[in-house]
């Protein structure tokens, strides 16, 4: 149990995310990251897919002990469209995104319901995630999204 926790809280650090960040993302409270990367509790079985995501590893890595070596998620090799890992290709492709408006397909259990089926603007990427910007009707939002959640985009008529 203190394994997991610690991969966590190791991969959580790597990507410069503090508890309360990382909490934010997977909609609990700091408190219960906190417990988790001390080994005190588990996360529910149906949050390890949802955290392997948001850190950019598999679940086995995750949930095996014996795996030490991180390895891409297959939802991150899915948005990158390699298996192997050499996403430089696909990097210059979402750099050349930055400042157009996008429209994103989300992979079928990882869709963003606020975006769905807005047009959003493409700020910047950190890491994994892509930050975007949209005008609905709660007002405009920023979010950042993982981008292994990201099916496909389409540049909008807007941006053409």
């Amino acid at each position: 149990m203190k394994e997991l926790g610690n991969k966590i809280a190791r991969k959580r650090k790597d990507l410069g995310m503090t508890q309360a960040e990382f909490a934010e993302r997977m909609s609990v409270t700091r408190q219960t990251v906190s417990r988790w990367e001390a080994g005190a509790v588990l996360p529910d079985i149906d949050r390890i897919g949802e955290i392997a995501g948001l850190l950019g590893v598999s679940c086995d890595y995750l949930l095996k002990d014996e795996i030490t070596e991180e390895a891409p998620s297959p939802s991150a090799d899915r948005a990158a469209g390699t298996a192997d890992g050499d996403r430089r290709g696909i990097s210059r492709l979402l750099q050349a995104l930055k400042g157009r408006c996008v429209r994103l397909a989300f992979f079928d259990d990882e869709a963003d319901v606020d975006l769905y089926n807005a047009v959003c603007r493409v700020m910047d990427f950190e890491g994994n995630w892509m930050k975007v910007e949209a005008d609905l009707k709660k007002g405009r939002v920023e979010k950042l999204i993982p981008i292994s959640s990201i099916l496909s985009f389409d540049i909008t008529e807007e941006d053409r």
